[in-house]
């Protein structure tokens, strides 16, 4: 019968099109393993969902199913009953292809979290139901069609994290039926928020953070009465807040930080009755704060790093529900209200670097909920509230730089969970109370430049988690207590310009981690420890004018000190060989019993019988050094000429494959393998130093053939059929043409060796530099150039290269660097290359990495792919930035990437930026520390890819390209300046 349909045909033609596309993609985890070509029935197998009457598949949701391989459009449109697919967070790649809008009866689609590359095809827009369009998190690149206007049901488009460039399309606003347009985070071209937008009316949402938008905030805004989240902040919109805003009467949460807006905030907030979160920081905002604006319900107010001036409004103490305010950098001043926090449940107060002054109200913790007091750079005077001692709920506790005066409340010395106690430079006076006792979760003890006085008592011993103990310039006295060696965990103990006396403890061994210790300007006498020797990490030591006696520690020698000041004590006895250098020449000054061999030392005794002595040994030395230099050169011939009567006969077995032009040939490799070139060793072979007559250099890197043991992936290959893939891999390798990535000169091989060889880097590796003595040379223009150089080789491994190719080992040591500090990628060798099948790219199972770069993800898959070079490099950024080596004693447990968030959430970015680098890039610094941390999600899919790595270093780049200085009376090129150091105050 005409149009009769067969419902058992109509469910085995939708087994049968699921099926292929079962086949089409790569299914490591077995996903889809209850999907049985016997079983004519798919309504019941995972992810498919069929209509009421059980006849056809309508939605097919395989999110987090681990599903690699391109997406398949030709099969799933022809499930014609399909309404929605859902595909987020797998590994589906390749392009977006345009027959997916043969899909005519899609209302959801959701392919975010995937590796889709490609335009967006302008075909989407022909699918006439679609209402929701979610390709968040892939790596779509150019422009957003013009086309995307003609949706006629879309009511949501989220396109966030891709790598889209162009403008936004004014056709954007002809889809009237949108209820969220997400944008945010792609590098579009510079360009307006167009008008058009305003036509919205039914939008509830408008994302568009990071989109590189200028211009001004247009004033048909004013028509999106609906909207409840304006977000257009880390943008370069300048002028005018336009009093428009003010009509989006829906509006819950507003958010215009990072851009460059001026001006005062408009009148006719008041209208804004559902307001909850304002953010406008880090602009240029001028005036007074409105009024009407804390008459709102609001939660969070964020006003910091502006220019607001007058006073702080009455009024902000009666919004019931404010748990956030944020007024920093501003030029705010009088007095905070009085019942700041009664009727509010505030939890972070941060009104730091403004002219406040007047006492702390002392109401900010009635509601039992504040965690962050920030006050620091005010003018605020009076004592601290007795109030804020019952706080239990403080966590970190800044009042620096004020006037503040009088005794601290006993209380607040053991507020348990405080990490973060600073009163710095203030005048408070009184002791250190003995209930400090009960702070076990303190850190940080910074109590500089005031006038405290009395010991410091015994229970500070008591603070296992204590790090810095900053007490300089003030009238402590007395020993320092016993229980002070107790501090394993500490690393700063400074109490220079103090009244302390007595001796040292004798246990400082337990110092493990101390790194700097300055007790300068005191009467401390008796012996220095000689377990002073034993502490590692020590670099700073100042014990200067005290009254130390009896000999300087041997075991000081053996530390790696920056700074070392002993000078006007009583010291006495001989000077340790290895601090009588000229770089400590000044560091024991006014000992007059101390013996060494610089004039003002101690006065030489016998000199006569001293030269005589002297003469004798010289004479030794002399006669000696003759013997063995003859010896080695008599050896050195007798060497080369059995080295070379060995080659001889070899020299024909080699096999020589060029990837470049060379000028040299396997013989002149051949002749200089030996000891005196190596430079390296490892798992995989030697590294061998050869220069060629032509005066150039090239590194040989000697890998064992038979059984290959490459250490550094675990793979162990036999040979035989393995030497043919060897041979392919080399020659795919050698075809690789990028300045980033070290050239591959040649191979040659017999039989049971295998020489592979490289352009010859100078400075040899970032990891041997930067974690040497010799890391004080990378300053932060050559570390970002050397980032900028490693993330575009690895980009054009992942992207450019056909089939693309995974490093598996990236890490700093794998980095190499020429003359001019320019880095290359090396050491991605042999079977790296990522195997590809019909089907579309594939992960590696195979072991892979090294130790502090492995992704957290390879512990419960045991795969590499893309992504986990993306880790890898998001934590040699880590190194960069800190300094510091991915695994060290000093971080316990954890590795580096763990250490860098646990320090930035307790103590702030400046403990963990790298001590030898500028203050004045600091800025720059965090904005590439931020880009490490993307890089380290712990989930793959939110690390961003290659590609859009370098874009966003090469954006900051640029930007600072545009930086001017006045430098002897002239604009220069911005690279650093005094003035330019602007750091953030709190």
């Amino acid at each position: 019968m005409a149009g009769h349909i067969d419902i058992g045909e109509s469910k085995a033609n939708n087994g049968l099109y699921l099926h292929q596309f079962k086949l089409s993609l790569d299914d490591p985890d077995s996903s889809l393993s209850s999907w049985n070509d016997r079983d004519a029935h798919p309504c019941s197998w995972t992810g498919v969902t069929c209509d009421s009457t059980n006849t056809s598949v309508t939605q097919l949701d395989l999110s987090s199913s681990n599903l690699y391989g391109p997406f398949p459009a030709s099969i799933l449109c022809r499930l014609t009953n399909l309404t929605s697919l859902t595909l987020s967070n797998n590994s589906i790649n390749d392009t977006l292809p345009s027959e997916i809008s043969l899909c005519r009866n899609l209302l959801h689609l959701d392919l975010s979290q995937n590796l889709l590359t490609g335009p967006l095809p302008p075909t989407l827009s022909d699918l006439p139901n679609l209402r929701y369009l979610d390709l968040t998190g892939n790596n779509f690149s150019g422009p957003i069609p013009d086309s995307f206007g003609r949706f006629q049901n879309l009511e949501v488009i989220s396109l966030v994290y891709n790598l889209l460039d162009g403008t936004i399309p004014a056709s954007l606003g002809n889809i009237t039926t949108l209820k969220m347009l997400n944008l945010s985070y792609n590098p579009f071209l510079p360009g307006p928020i167009p008008p058009e937008l305003g036509n919205l009316t039914n939008l509830e949402i408008m994302w568009l953070t990071q989109c590189n938008l200028v211009g001004v905030i247009p004033d048909s805004f004013g028509r999106l009465k609906k909207l409840l989240d304006l977000d257009l902040a880390l943008n370069n919109l300048y002028g005018s807040v336009p009093g428009s805003l003010t009509e989006m009467t829906s509006l819950k949460q507003i958010e215009l930080y990072n851009n460059s807006l001026s001006g005062e905030l408009p009148q006719g907030w008041g209208n804004l009755t559902a307001l909850r979160l304002v953010d406008v920081s880090m602009n240029h905002l001028t005036g007074k704060i409105p009024d009407e604006l804390c008459w709102l319900p609001l939660e969070s107010l964020n006003l910091y790093q502006n220019h607001f001036e007058g006073e702080l409004p009455e009024s902000i103490a009666d919004s019931p529900n404010l748990y956030e305010l944020r007024l920093f950098g501003n030029r705010l001043a009088g007095k905070l209200p009085s019942n700041l926090g009664k009727n509010a449940p505030i939890r972070w107060l941060d009104v730091s670097g403004n002219q406040f002054s007047g006492e702390i109200p002392a109401t900010l913790c009635d509601n039992r909920k504040l965690e962050e007091l920030l006050m620091i750079n005010n003018l605020f005077s009076g004592e601290i509230p007795a109030s804020l001692g019952s706080c239990r709920s403080l966590m970190r506790v800044r009042l620096g730089f004020n006037r503040l005066s009088g005794e601290v409340p006993p209380a607040i010395w053991g507020l348990p969970h405080v990490y973060l106690l600073e009163l710095i430079d203030n005048s408070f006076s009184g002791s250190i109370a003995k209930t400090i006792a009960g702070a076990g979760n303190l850190s940080l003890l910074i109590l500089s430049k005031n006038n405290f006085t009395g010991s410091i008592p015994d229970e500070i011993g008591w603070l296992e988690n204590l790090e810095e103990f900053s007490g300089n310039d003030n009238m402590f006295n007395g020993s320092l207590p016993g229980s002070i060696v107790n501090l394993r965990q500490l690393g700063t103990l400074d109490l220079h310009n103090n009244k302390l006396s007595g001796e040292l403890p004798k246990e400082v061994r337990t110092w493990e981690k101390l790194n700097e210790l300055n007790l300068a300007n005191n009467e401390i006498g008796g012996n220095i420890p000689d377990e002073f020797g034993s502490l590692s990490v020590l670099n700073f030591l100042d014990l200067s004018n005290n009254q130390f006696s009896g000999k300087v520690p041997l075991g000081l020698q053996n530390l790696k000190l920056n700074r070392l000041n002993m000078s006007y004590n009583q010291l006495s006895g001989e000077l340790p060989p290895m601090l009588a250098k000229e770089m400590y020449r000044t560091s024991f000054l006014g000992n007059p019993g101390l013996c060494g061999d610089w004039n003002g030392l101690c006065n030489a005794k016998d000199e006569a019988k001293d030269a005589g002595y002297s003469w004798l040994l010289r004479t030794i030395f002399i006669v000696a050094t003759v013997v063995f230099v003859v010896g080695v050169v008599w050896f050195y011939f007798k060497y080369r000429n059995f080295k070379k009567a060995k080659r001889s006969i070899d020299k024909s077995k080699w096999t020589l494959m060029s990837f470049h032009k060379l000028g040299f040939s396997e013989d002149e490799i051949l002749n200089c393998l030996d000891d005196d070139s190596l430079i390296g060793s490892g798992s995989s072979g030697k590294v061998y130093k050869v220069v060629l007559s032509n005066g150039e250099a090239v590194a040989v890197k000697k890998l064992w053939g038979g059984i290959r043991k490459d250490m550094e992936s675990g793979d162990v290959e036999k040979g035989g059929s393995h030497d043919n893939a060897f041979d392919a891999e080399v020659e795919t390798l050698g075809k690789i043409r990028h300045k980033n990535i070290v050239k591959l000169w040649c191979s040659c091989t017999t039989r049971d060796c295998k020489l592979l060889v490289y352009e010859y880097m100078p400075n040899g590796s970032l990891g041997d530099l930067l974690h040497s003595s010799k890391g004080g040379l990378l300053d932060w223009p050559t570390r970002y150039k050397i980032t900028v150089d490693a993330a575009e080789g690895l980009s054009y491994l992942h992207h450019d290269c056909v089939p693309p190719i995974v490093h598996r080992d990236v890490k700093s040591n794998n980095i190499l660097l020429d003359s001019d500090f320019g880095a290359r990628v090396a050491d991605f060798g042999v079977a790296k290359v990522v195997e590809t099948t019909a089907r579309g790219t594939k992960s590696m199972s195979v072991i892979a990495g090294s130790c502090g770069y492995i992704a957290p993800e390879y512990a419960y898959t045991l795969r590499v792919n893309e992504k986990s070079d993306i880790y890898s490099f998001g934590v040699v950024i880590l190194e960069l930035v800190t300094g510091r080596r991915p695994m060290d004693p000093e971080f316990g447990e954890k590795d580096l990437v763990k250490w860098v968030c646990i320090t930035l959430d307790q103590k702030g970015v400046d403990h963990v930026i790298d001590s030898r680098l500028d203050s004045c890039y600091k800025d720059d610094i965090r904005k590439v520390l931020n880009i490490g941390l993307m890089c380290t999600s712990p989930l793959p899919i939110n690390r961003p890819a290659m590609r859009r790595v370098v874009k966003m270093l090469q954006e900051m780049g640029s930007e600072n390209q545009t930086k001017l200085i006045k430098k002897d009376g002239k604009l220069s090129p911005y690279y650093c300046d005094d003035a330019s150091d602007q750091a953030s105050v709190a």
